[in-house]
């Protein structure tokens, strides 16, 4: 490892929803730092997901899918951080799914700032079926936008993704690192296991509730080589609370054992968790409740 890469910068990961933002993100950084799942919008916040190698350090920014269909207080959060993000950074990653190309994912283009290099990313190669269909995909799609590069990947089997890092290596500007080395996120371990948890709703509960809930991380102690962490479930109706729990207990008991799970990998330490679930009704468009779950 040089003592300083030779170039470093930031590099914001857009897309509409669920076509596999966060899935790169931890595919390029080499761990889990955002949650993912089958269902759009798992993502809720901006988080940071940095990678440094011989040559450069990437930070990247992952982002919410911008959502064009529903204006609530947490949507328009969520947004913001999209925007917010793109007037900040070196490169933008702009992330479409092979094969899929429409007006959400138009409506994302269109926020692109002026004078930042747009890598368009396409995901989800592995999916195509026709795989000749890809060529004449990308090229119409290139006629979108004067992009910097186009590359094709597979995030879910790491296909590609070294060709992505050559490309944005070239437009990051500075010369000395940002962050630590050995730094993977600029999200701090309390951050990291609500969204563990809030993981877990998404991939344990079908469509019945996650875009109902978050979480809230009510103590997070550290002792050596423990950490105790106090979680509630926020959910917005009782009828909610009774299926985050689950018959005889059972749903939260697996929540909160796969999450504790995750933790401890994460963490390389011992985690002691202890999940609750509790009612805030209409906390999803409270300004002043969100801004206390950690939402701009």
């Amino acid at each position: 490892m040089t003592a300083t890469p030779i170039r470093s910068g930031y590099v914001a990961i857009v897309g509409r929803p669920n076509v596999g933002k966060s899935t790169l993100l931890n595919r390029l950084v080499g761990e889990k730092i955002s949650i993912v799942s089958r269902k759009a919008q798992t993502t809720r916040h901006r988080i940071m997901g940095i990678l440094t190698t011989e040559e450069a350090q990437y930070v990247f920014v992952d982002t919410p899918g911008f959502q064009t269909r529903y204006s609530n207080a947490l949507n328009r959060a969520m947004n913001r951080g999209v925007t917010q993000t793109l007037a900040d950074v070196d490169v933008v990653f702009f992330v479409i799914e092979a094969g899929r190309f429409g007006a959400n994912d138009r409506a994302v283009l269109r926020l692109m700032p002026e004078g930042v290099p747009v890598i368009l990313v396409v995901n989800k190669t592995d999916r195509l079926s026709n795989k000749a269909a890809l060529l004449p995909f990308l090229a119409e799609v290139a006629a979108e936008h004067e992009f910097a590069a186009v590359v094709p990947v597979s995030a879910v089997n790491g296909k590609q993704t070294d060709e992505l890092l050559n490309e944005a290596r070239k437009y990051l500007p500075n010369e000395e690192l940002l962050y630590a080395e050995d730094e993977l996120t600029d999200k701090s371990e309390r951050f990291l296991a609500s969204e563990y948890i809030r993981e877990k709703l998404f991939r344990l509960l079908g469509d019945e509730l996650p875009y109902a809930a978050t979480v809230e991380i009510e103590k997070f102690e550290v002792e050596g080589n423990l950490r105790r962490v106090f979680a509630a479930i926020v959910v917005d109706r009782d009828s909610h609370k009774a299926i985050v729990i689950g018959r005889n207990g059972e749903t939260l008991k697996r929540i909160a054992s796969e999450a504790r799970q995750d933790m401890e990998r994460l963490f390389d330490a011992k985690v002691y968790l202890e999940v609750w679930v509790k009612v805030k009704s209409g906390w999803a468009d409270d300004e002043r409740l969100l801004k206390s779950l950690g939402y701009e």
